[in-house]
């Protein structure tokens, strides 16, 4: 029995999708613990890539069943759109199942997020519902899917919820919900997914007590964390290992590693502080056109990454947090053309050298204090051992590793999941 939590270690898009499917051979389980479809996992199967936004991706493993937690919020629609998509590609899904422990994003939590986000523009949200279904989550209002079992009940909750979500409509000037049009979504959606349901803590023993290996997949990364990141530029759950056993019913003595996966240089996608921040001179260099796998551009938005040199500070502060037993690094090769890099060692903040995280507000206020590396200058997409780098690249891991103090077991030298050194 092996348990393993893949967490993202920096602002999130760090690859966790490419490192998940590269492990799920070994695993026979693979658990989504948190987020919704906000954001995706891409991977890239024989240069053909996917997208998910919902599904576990493990997903491309035959052997592999893959769970779609009790932590997330899952629009239902969204979710069929994505299993359709997959079936159209000959991919099973024999093997998907959906705690029913977890929360319903339903359609008006989803136009509360736009109407929300036109009247505040702080956060830039991606209008996907995911604010507003956990308010409701922690409001003890939600929806979860075990209430599709329930008809009758199920009408009786709909009842209770709906004066408060028509009155945050009416705080929008918007029209109200209506109760018919809710309760029949909920019976359309209950037709397909009942097959999907399994008790969540029984189901996740039941491969623990038989001796199976499971690895637990995060969404985003540690800087987007509602308690521990860059608030409020952050999501509405927590990506960190701790909270993968929270959701889960395991007990955090179980867990035998906690894999960090990070970039070889960070993005942040929307607003927020970002202390390393390249110039765009230099970002377009790696953020590409839009047209390969592996250019610059959000999966779920489209939008422009913004793109910085490592933070070693930020990515210090990750690992002190989740306490990684090993760190993969993706998209070293996107570096290969660079002559020199720069490596963020440490913030100054009004003069002075601090050994914290600060909060946002300071945050956008520090001074990077940088290293300058000599590249490597040659490509790196065929090396699958990490000691066959050239060794200007493997002594850009060593300072990673070295400031860390965890060492690095993978290194993602493409976007395909074979390109990947170890």
């Amino acid at each position: 029995m092996s348990i393993t939590i893949a967490v993202g270690a920096q602002g999130g898009d760090e690859g966790k999708g490419k490192i998940v499917d590269y492990l799920a051979k070994d695993y026979d389980l693979i658990v989504r613990y948190q987020g919704g479809d906000n954001a995706a996992h891409t991977v890239s199967v024989h240069h053909n890539p996917f997208i998910l936004h919902l599904i576990p991706s493990g997903i491309f493993r035959n052997n592999t069943s893959v769970l779609l937690g009790t932590g997330m919020v899952v629009n239902p629609d969204a979710l069929q759109a994505e299993i359709n998509s997959l079936r159209s590609f000959g991919i099973s899904l024999n093997n998907l199942y959906l705690s029913e422990k977890c929360h319903i994003l339903m359609p008006y939590h989803i136009l509360l997020d736009k109407m929300a986000d036109q009247s505040n523009k702080i956060i830039d949200t991606t209008h996907r519902g995911i604010g507003p279904a956990y308010m409701d989550k922690a409001a003890r209002e939600g929806l979860r899917f075990e209430d599709l079992k329930y008809p009758d009940l199920l009408r009786e909750k709909i009842k209770i919820l709906l004066p408060r979500v028509n009155a945050l409509f009416a705080h929008y000037g918007a029209s109200p919900c209506r109760f018919e049009n809710i309760y029949a979504s909920c019976l359309q959606w209950r037709k397909w997914v009942l097959p999907l349901l399994v008790e969540p803590v029984s189901f996740l023993h039941r491969f623990l007590n038989t001796g199976k290996n499971v690895l637990f997949e995060g969404q985003l990364g540690i800087l987007r964390d509602v308690d521990l990141g860059t608030y409020p530029y952050v999501t509405s759950s927590s990506p960190t290992a701790a909270y993968a056993c929270a959701v889960s019913g395991l007990s955090i003595k179980q867990v035998n590693d906690i894999i960090g996966v990070a970039r070889a240089y960070p993005i942040l996608a929307g607003h927020g502080p970002f202390p390393t921040e390249m110039d765009e001179e230099t970002s377009c260099i790696l953020r590409g056109t839009g047209e390969k796998p592996d250019d610059e551009y959000g999966g779920t938005t489209g939008r422009k990454r913004r793109i910085g040199w490592l933070d070693l500070p930020a990515l210090k502060y990750s690992a002190q947090i989740n306490g990684y037993t090993q760190l993969a690094l993706c998209k070293l090769d996107k570096l290969d053309t660079f002559s020199e890099i720069k490596v963020c060692t440490h913030y100054t903040l009004n003069g002075q050298i601090i050994d914290f995280m600060p909060d946002a507000f300071l945050l956008k206020s520090v001074v990077p204090q940088y290293i300058t590396l000599p590249g490597w200058k040659v490509s790196t997409r065929n090396i699958r051992c990490i000691r066959e780098l050239p060794s200007n690249a493997k002594n850009y891991l060593h300072i990673i590793e070295k400031t860390v103090n965890v060492p690095i077991t993978m290194v993602g030298v493409g976007p395909d999941r074979d390109e990947i050194a170890v």
